[in-house]
């Protein structure tokens, strides 16, 4: 029997790990599902689990707040133990969090081979945190599960062997498939109020965009004069909310503020609205995969494709490029998107195919 353990640490690991996990069950592996505790707020973090019908963690490492070097040194250190009393045949994380890297700088140190899934993803913008991460992990995984084309390439470009690329598709949308006859359910717009595509969702959260004032406030004061033309709904981010408190800061009127959602409200608020405002990197994909216009409210992308192929536009922080992309939206004229193949909600499947056959 495999013994694999799966590491997550924050939210956007959860609906990764969803399918997969039990993709592996029903395969008969022996899994060890480990929290880091990386999000520490029941917001952001319990009703996932609740939400995505994951079982609860055999181990919550309790890491909490912290930069991130004082998390992954936590984390390296708890794991580390726990690696001396356990044996597996393979440690399998996710995404491009800060415990993804220290899940692999455990694992290499405890001699385990891992698994990367999500691999190959690069903004080439290096001061991300999350890029660095990306790298740490595909240059220490011999297991390298890719969601799109662009990430083949650049892990071949890097010089990584071919034999450790599989290009296997998304497993974000394994799970979004999956959630969305509940999302259909779901009472959030009557709960808000809200008609259907008469409103935008924006997401904001990435250090670049609020963990300095003068970049924060002026994005802000763009957005509540957008959202005069397409009123938004901004589910607030923990991190977020706490640097608009630092900075004596506040969400435009305009803004409508609501708290943190589960996974399956979210979803139906994101397939009902007119467009989605955004700087999260999951959101770019759910919104290819559901048809919803994104305008990205970054300098960059790591998912190229979801702008060749989807729904995706980046305009950075620039008022005049977001005021033109909400005017586009609102006047129908947005482009239509074309799907890859592989994104057909059977990643996890074609991923632990791989993962129970594959021989060390």
């Amino acid at each position: 029997m495999k013994r694999f353990l799966l590491l997550v640490g924050a939210r956007p690991n959860f609906m990764k790990v969803a399918p997969l996990h039990r993709a592996l069950t029903s395969r008969g592996a022996d899994l060890t599902l480990v929290h880091s505790g990386q999000h520490f707020s029941p917001d952001m973090s319990d009703i996932f689990f609740s939400d995505l019908q994951i079982p609860e963690p055999h181990f919550y490492l309790g890491v909490g707040p912290g930069d991130r070097v004082t998390q992954t040194r936590k984390i390296v250190t708890i794991l580390a133990d726990h690696f001396r009393e356990n044996s597996y045949d393979r440690i399998v994380v996710f995404g491009d969090i800060t415990s993804t890297a220290a899940g692999v700088m455990a694992g290499v140190q405890a001699g385990i081979p891992i698994a990367h899934v999500e691999a190959g993803l690069r903004s080439f913008h290096w001061p991300m945190a999350e890029e660095l991460n990306r790298m740490i992990a595909d240059h220490h995984s011999d297991l390298l599960f890719v969601t799109e084309p662009s990430g083949v390439e650049n892990l071949r470009s890097e010089h990584i062997p071919e034999e450790r690329i599989h290009l296997t598709g998304n497993v974000m949308i394994d799970t979004l498939r999956r959630a969305e006859p509940l999302a259909e359910k779901s009472s959030i717009l009557t709960t808000l109020g809200l008609l259907p595509k008469t409103f935008g969702v924006l997401t904001l959260h990435r250090p670049e965009n609020v963990d300095l004032r003068h970049t924060l406030e002026p994005l802000l004061h763009a957005l509540g004069q957008a959202a005069e033309r397409l009123p938004l709904v901004v589910p607030l981010h923990p991190r977020t909310k706490e640097r608009l408190s630092t900075f004596g800061l506040s969400i435009p009127r305009s803004i409508r503020v609501i708290d943190p959602l589960g996974y399956i409200d979210m979803l139906a608020l994101v397939k009902n609205s007119k467009a989605v405002l955004t700087d999260s990197g999951g959101l770019q994909e759910e919104t290819y995969a559901l048809g919803i216009p994104c305008i990205t409210l970054r300098g960059e992308t790591e998912r190229p494709i979801t702008v060749d192929f989807g729904t995706n536009e980046i305009v950075g922080c620039d008022r005049a490029k977001i005021f033109d992309a909400v005017e586009r939206v609102c006047m129908n004229h947005w482009k239509k998107p074309i799907l890859h193949p592989l994104w057909d909600g059977h990643a996890s499947e074609r991923i632990a195919d791989i993962l129970m056959r594959y021989e060390q």
